[in-house]
């Protein structure tokens, strides 16, 4: 009798099954003729096998890092396709089924339930065995494969579908008012929970918004598309522009998993005359006035992050801008990339600013996010989102 935990070629020496390492099998059999029977077909069929074998289905169900699982359907504590049943609900690989009755649809059944293949005690030859172990596993592989690319396509068109609510294309319409955005998805690359949005009135306001919901994952991201839909719908509403943060605030309570959970955001409307804007800000990193040299934007009317149950209102802060000026919002994942062992922070920010401005890029934002990106070492932990606004004179 074969050692249990491997098989041999009928040569003695041992082969690879298709090249690669031997197949892991658990042979699940209490009969010890059919077992030694089984260890000198696999022997014989020249294949490289790592051969472990329990007694029963209980023993079995502890033994399932494998590649294959030859089952007997009659063992002491299970009998017929219950056991089978039991082995694929517990999380077993590829099943091939060994039976001893001939003639009935018994094989068939097992297929029908899940087992990659049944086979007849007594009638399976070497050739036949090693062929159904080694397709069984194939087919398993491909099957996880297969599932595996489908939950890759399903996941990558929710995130279109969030990507295409997270992301509008900014809706203004003065060729005058410079407006960039850009967005970077964190950790895997699952969108979070950080939106943006641009909109003008037809008075010629613009209102401007960025927003971060407070955790990660699709839960997050799908309550950003919520407010940021929402924020869109009353700006082209015409709703009072002091009244959309508390609005907003109501359809956040109505659509959050949790009471804990909350959203800041800086929200920013300009002047028709553009020449003047005021600043809503909910707990949210305060905007930079870009130059260079940029400078953070005093933090006078900084309010409570939206959905966080203690007093207090969104007051606008007035800033008069003149008539050349750039202002960047931009959320948190950005500041808090890593740098050196420490957070990159607002003077970090700065720094990055500053630097892409003096090289004059065409996509400020983008090379802003790229350069955050490059000193953190690679892929940002957090979202990274961003706007800016500009203004260089001439007919509003």
């Amino acid at each position: 009798m074969l050692r249990p935990g491997s098989t041999t070629a009928g040569d003695g020496r041992e082969q690879q099954c298709d090249g690669g390492a031997p197949i892991r099998v658990l042979l699940v059999e209490d009969d010890e003729g059919d077992a030694v029977l089984v260890e000198e077909l696999l022997a014989d069929a020249g294949m490289s096998v790592d051969l472990h074998r329990t007694r029963s289905l209980d023993e079995a169900l502890g033994a399932l890092d494998v590649d294959c699982v030859l089952l007997d359907l009659g063992l002491p504590d299970a009998v017929g396709l219950g056991g089978l049943q039991r082995l694929l609900a517990a999380g077993a690989p590829a099943v091939v089924v060994l039976t001893g009755l001939s003639g009935t649809d018994l094989g068939l059944q097992a297929l029908a339930a899940g087992a990659q293949d049944y086979l007849v005690k007594g009638e399976a030859d070497a050739g036949m065995l090693g062929r159904s172990v080694r397709y069984a596993v194939q087919r398993r592989r491909s099957e996880a494969t297969e599932r595996a690319l489908y939950r890759s396509q399903v996941r990558a068109e929710e995130t279109a579908r969030l990507e295409r609510a997270l992301l509008p294309v900014p809706a203004v319409l003065d060729a005058s008012l410079e407006v960039g955005v850009g967005y970077r998805a964190g950790r895997d690359g699952l969108l979070g929970g950080d939106f943006y949005d641009v909109v003008e009135r037809p008075d010629g306001r613009v209102l401007a918004i960025v927003g971060d919901v407070c955790g990660h994952g699709p839960d997050a991201a799908a309550l950003g598309a919520t407010l940021r839909t929402a924020w869109r719908t009353l700006v082209l509403a015409g709703t009072p522009t002091g009244s959309i943060l508390p609005l907003l605030e109501r359809v956040l309570a109505a659509e959050r998993w949790a009471e804990e959970i909350f959203t800041t955001a800086a929200m920013l409307e300009v002047a028709p005359s553009r020449r003047s804007a005021d600043l809503y800000n909910a707990g949210h990193p305060v905007p930079l006035l870009l130059g260079p040299p940029s400078r953070l934007l005093p933090p006078d009317r900084r309010g409570r992050a939206i959905g966080v149950p203690v007093p207090g209102d969104w007051e606008p802060q007035r800033l008069d801008l003149g008539d050349r000026w750039r202002l960047m919002m931009y959320t948190d994942g950005i500041i808090e990339a890593t740098v050196d062992g420490g957070r990159i922070g607002k003077a970090g920010l700065v720094e990055v600013v500053d630097d892409a401005l003096t090289q004059g890029t065409p996509s400020l934002v983008e090379d802003v996010i790229a350069q955050v990106r490059r000193r953190h070492g690679g892929q940002l932990a957090d979202d990274a989102a961003a706007v800016v606004l500009g203004w260089a004179g001439g007919t509003p």
